[in-house]
């Protein structure tokens, strides 16, 4: 008569599962993280660049600031969510969606400004 053995035969295979499980967790999180970043990304160059769209018609109005920005973002697969010009100033929020995770960016756009420094002229040395 045979005998039967109630040991650990068999326990490679639950072993095998529960690693392929954790491997597929691993990858889902490493995924998701992914397209965090990916969206991010995507509103901040959409937000740059509408910024600099709308800085650059700034002084014909704001609703041609605000209607070129929308279409760089547009170009850019994000959305303009608030537009908004004072003086020659933009002030732009561009939103990203990427899977089911959302980013929103703010970003500015303006001339270059010297705060408080006067140039210094060719040939000069600033004083230290």
């Amino acid at each position: 008569m045979r005998r039967t053995r109630w040991g650990d035969e068999g326990s490679a295979t639950v072993w095998a599962v529960f690693a392929a499980m954790a491997l597929c967790t691993v990858f889902a999180v490493v995924v998701a993280m992914a397209q965090v970043v990916v969206a991010r990304h995507r509103a901040g160059a959409a937000a740059d660049l509408a910024a600099l769209a709308a800085a650059d018609r700034a002084l014909q109005d704001t609703t041609a600031a605000c209607g070129a920005a929308r279409r760089v973002a547009v170009a850019q697969d994000a959305y303009l969510v608030r537009c908004t010009v004072r003086g020659d100033i933009a002030d732009v929020t561009a939103r990203a969606r990427t899977g089911p995770f959302t980013s929103d960016i703010r970003a500015r756009a303006g001339p270059p400004t010297s705060q408080g420094t006067e140039p210094i002229p060719d040939g000069d040395t600033p004083d230290a």
